[in-house]
């Protein structure tokens, strides 16, 4: 069949059949000016506000790095790693990296050959959940926390853990049962020792500070550039099929759209509003978009904010999810592939949704005793 259909007619059918629906309901000239007015505010408004948070985190965790606080909570969270998780402790230093700064941050450090020597492979491959589930965790927290609200992001951030634990268990649980030989293979054959890197003995505290700051700030631009696609594309996705007109109608003001996501949420939204307390449909645009890319979810919260859906319980439920997947969609690939087990994919992906579903639920219910306590 496929010799009969030329390359790229299928994707045409689905882009042309997309728009067709969008501009039966609000007419082309208005859904195009919606489209860009829509990418314009987010970068203005969301992007440059997320850019600026990743700049100062990204300063203060390459403090933390610098003068050994990340050491410190390493050798705190240290005991928790076999019991929870499975994993020798040193795998506690990727969680608390990848916290600092994003996802692939576990992946440089499974390739550190000292780091990697502590693993087995099966445990090696899984650090591909167990870091996702912590990526911009930081981040997700700060930017909570500026919306207005100080106890639900620390309740999300528990679902997370929770989240995490079952996703990293179920990778394992995968890989050892379609390779079951990786259960007792070293991740690492053969052991180089390197030496510590002793360069900042010989600089004055000022310079350790002031290099600390502006280094960990450029990561932060970088991480910043590196969600302005997610964040322009997908969020300008979801909003257009989540939001509806105005009160004058379709006008091509930025986040009108034809609110599809709630009218579906609202054929299901009893399981919604049991798993995860979501009151309004649209709430769930935000696990939606944070598949592909959390900072894309994060530009969601302050026109949820403005429209009175959001409360103290979206709030944990948002950055449990967001924090858990974190845009694993688009990471996973990419991660599994750097270390050599493409084809392991589809079980991470499997894994990890039901972590971030387990996350949302306990975020939660957490919240709710919260509330009656």
């Amino acid at each position: 069949m496929k010799k009969f259909i030329p390359t790229g007619i299928p994707c045409l059918i689905i882009v042309v059949g997309i728009f067709y629906y969008i501009a039966s309901v609000m007419e082309i000239p208005h859904m195009l000016n919606t489209i860009m007015n829509t990418a314009h505010d987010l970068l203005l408004n969301t992007v440059f506000y997320l850019m600026g948070i990743c700049v100062i985190t990204g300063a203060l965790g390459r403090i933390f790095v610098e003068f050994g606080v990340v050491k410190l909570l390493e050798k705190i969270l240290r005991p928790l790693m076999k019991p929870l998780f499975n994993l020798p402790g040193t795998a506690s230093l990727g969680a608390v990296l990848t916290f600092l700064s994003d996802n692939p941050a576990i992946i440089s450090l499974a390739k550190d050959v000292r780091f990697g020597s502590y693993f087995k492979k099966y445990q090696l491959i899984s650090l591909t959940n167990f870091g996702t589930a912590f990526g911009m965790g930081l981040l997700v927290i700060v930017f909570m926390i500026g919306q207005g609200y100080y106890s639900a992001p620390f309740i999300g951030l528990f679902g997370a853990f929770c989240g995490c634990i079952v996703s990293t268990r179920l990778m394992q649980r995968f890989i050892l049962k379609s390779h079951p030989h990786f259960k007792d293979e070293s991740a690492i054959t053969e052991i180089v020792e390197v030496e510590e890197n002793t360069d900042n003995s010989n600089k004055t505290l000022f310079l350790r500070i002031l290099d600390a700051l502006l280094d960990g700030g450029r990561s932060g631009v970088d991480i910043g550039i590196a969600i302005i696609p997610g964040v322009l594309v997908i969020s300008t996705f979801v909003m257009i099929l989540t939001f509806g007109p105005s009160a004058e109608g379709y006008t091509g003001a930025a986040y009108q759209g034809t609110e599809l996501l709630p009218y579906l949420a609202g054929k299901v939204n009893i399981l919604f509003e049991w798993l995860f307390g979501f009151e309004d449909p649209h709430l769930v645009a935000f696990p939606i978009t944070a598949l592909g890319a959390v900072g894309a979810a994060l530009g969601l919260v302050p026109n949820f904010a403005a429209q009175g859906w959001i409360d103290g319980n979206a709030i944990a439920v948002f950055t449990a999810i967001g924090m858990c997947w974190s845009g694993y969609l688009s990471t996973h690939t990419a991660m599994l592939d750097s270390l050599g087990f493409r084809q392991l994919t589809s079980k991470a992906i499997v894994a990890h949704t039901i972590g971030g579903l387990v996350a949302g639920v306990i975020a939660h219910w957490v919240y709710v005793l919260f509330q009656l306590l």
